[in-house]
């Protein structure tokens, strides 16, 4: 193993798992672990994210979008999201 490696324990059914996921997906159980880790952004870079978007819109619009605004954005995201068999993602 080089230096820059580690193992992660997982299940049977888990291991099991992944491997059906990165055989479907022309991958390796590494590349399919890789990919999620690059791919899904942490807490910290959704609100970061999240932060950036508000400044856009108070450039675009004059003004930040109020709370409750967000609130009812997001709801609909998160309906959009389950209606297209994504589930809930953590939003900032």
């Amino acid at each position: 193993m080089a230096a820059d490696e580690t193992s992660i324990k997982v299940s049977t059914a888990a291991r099991d798992r992944l491997a059906q996921l990165a055989a479907e997906h022309g991958t390796t159980i590494r590349g399919l672990v890789e990919d999620l880790a690059q791919s899904t952004p942490t807490q910290a870079e959704y609100a970061e994210r999240a932060e950036l978007a508000r400044a856009e819109l108070a450039s675009a619009l004059g003004s930040a979008p109020s709370p409750e605004a967000e609130a009812k954005a997001r709801a609909l995201l998160e309906r959009l999201g389950a209606a297209a068999g994504h589930g809930p993602r953590a939003a900032a």
